[in-house]
């Protein structure tokens, strides 16, 4: 298991801390979210994103972001069990956990949070709620921004669904 760093970063309402190394390479591809439950359409989504050939740097909403958007019965896995589980694909160089009040989720804050780690690309998957967000983010951070396919079906909240249905 990776010792987690906690070298903290704070901007626009934000703050990081690294779960596994920062990455070493210049110019990654960062992707942020909740990976709750891991399933079939993150790694694909990841797959897919590691296959373009940059280091990938996935940011991990903390706790009380996700409970505050998704409801009291989210997140199911604690963000450092998520950081961990993330940390150990393949597809992934490094992941740090992210935290600031709920309602901080403008493109801007997460513009200035990232723009340490000079991002050549933001990914998300087509009909992620702040779309428009990581766009004008990337935009801003002067990176690409890479809107890639979702596995139709297969998400946390669906997973969760199936499992609450069959119990």
């Amino acid at each position: 298991m990776t010792s987690p760093d906690r070298e903290r970063t704070r901007a626009g309402g934000l703050t990081s801390r690294w779960y596994s190394a920062p990455p070493t390479a210049s110019s990654p591809v960062v992707v942020t979210g909740v990976f709750d439950v891991l399933h079939v359409g993150h790694v694909r989504f990841l797959t897919q994103v590691s296959e373009r050939g940059l280091p990938v740097v996935l940011g991990v909403e903390d706790d009380e972001r996700i409970t505050a958007w998704k409801g009291p019965d989210r997140p199911v896995n604690p963000a450092d069990e998520r950081a961990e589980v993330l940390s150990a694909l393949r597809t992934t160089h490094a992941v740090f956990v992210i935290s600031g009040p709920p309602e901080v989720a403008e493109w801007d804050a997460y513009a200035e949070l990232l723009r340490p780690l000079a991002p050549a690309a933001l990914a998300f998957t087509a009909g992620d709620p702040f779309t428009e967000a990581k766009r004008r983010g990337a935009e801003a951070l002067g990176a690409e921004a890479w809107e890639l396919p979702l596995t139709p079906g297969r998400s946390t909240t669906a997973a969760l669904g199936r499992l609450t249905t069959s119990l």
